[in-house]
């Protein structure tokens, strides 16, 4: 395994993070952005008020992204094993 291989791993491994942690973050952020507008244009400042929603969020995302995400990680998974026999001593 040279270092090109060592490179193509960490990079499949970092986009693989991203592209299945990106829709759940990016739904928490809209939603923590929308309580945080709602909070401060109504001048309630409640801390539960800010942390349902984003659970809300979270829930949903699961749900319609987990297809997505699920198949992304087999991918890599199969793309990983697929490497073992080209690793070399």
């Amino acid at each position: 395994m040279g270092i090109d291989d060592f490179l193509r791993f960490g990079q499949v491994s970092l986009e693989t993070a991203m592209f299945v942690a990106a829709p759940i973050l990016v739904l928490g952020l809209l939603a923590g952005l929308t309580v945080s507008i709602f909070q401060a244009a109504t001048q309630i400042n409640d801390a539960a008020l800010a942390f349902i929603p984003k659970i809300g969020a979270t829930i949903v995302g699961l749900l319609v992204f987990g297809h997505f995400m699920l198949n992304r990680i087999a991918g890599f998974t199969s793309w990983v094993y697929g490497q073992i026999p080209n690793l070399s001593p």
